[in-house]
């Protein structure tokens, strides 16, 4: 009987412990709005509202945000009335500015170096995306690294 027990605690503590929040609480609620200004570029979520909102939290220096970058890329490509913002926590700006050159990044990034909107949207590890839908209600959290140009994820979106 103690090893059911032990095995019953045991799995819920691993099933909770893996679950990074993919499905918050703030699902279906608005999502937290938020101005910022990189010096170089500024971005306002509320002056997206009436877009769907595919918005990246990622940094240079994450192997799985480089690994859906390509991904990403195409899919503004591909649905380019979406809103594809990309927020970076890289500190130092030559750094993030060279990886935008260097990846031919075409899309809006901006870099929160205070890891304001990473907290807002309570994000600890990343890449994590969050969609948000034309009215500025959030939809749906990606956790990892996504194929963003799959036909899973292009359907979605689209339906919104």
């Amino acid at each position: 009987m103690r090893r059911i027990w032990a095995s019953l605690v045991l799995g819920t503590l691993l099933a909770t412990g893996c679950d990074r929040g993919s499905h918050p609480g703030n699902i279906g609620k608005p999502a937290p709005q938020f101005a910022i200004s990189d010096g170089a570029r500024t971005v306002d979520l509320s002056k997206l509202r009436g877009q769907v909102v595919v918005l990246n939290l990622w940094a240079t220096f994450c192997a799985p945000c480089i690994e859906e970058l390509p991904s990403l890329l195409a899919l503004q490509r591909q649905m380019p009335e979406l809103a594809v913002v990309a927020v970076s926590m890289d500190q130092d700006p030559d750094i993030y500015h060279r990886f935008l050159i260097k990846h031919h990044v075409d899309l809006v990034t901006i870099r929160d170096q205070d890891r304001r909107i990473f907290a807002l949207y309570g994000t600890e590890q990343i890449p994590e995306t969050y969609i948000i839908d034309r009215q500025g209600v959030l939809r749906r959290k990606f956790v990892s690294a996504q194929d963003w140009a799959s036909p899973e994820i292009t359907g979605y979106l689209s339906k919104l």
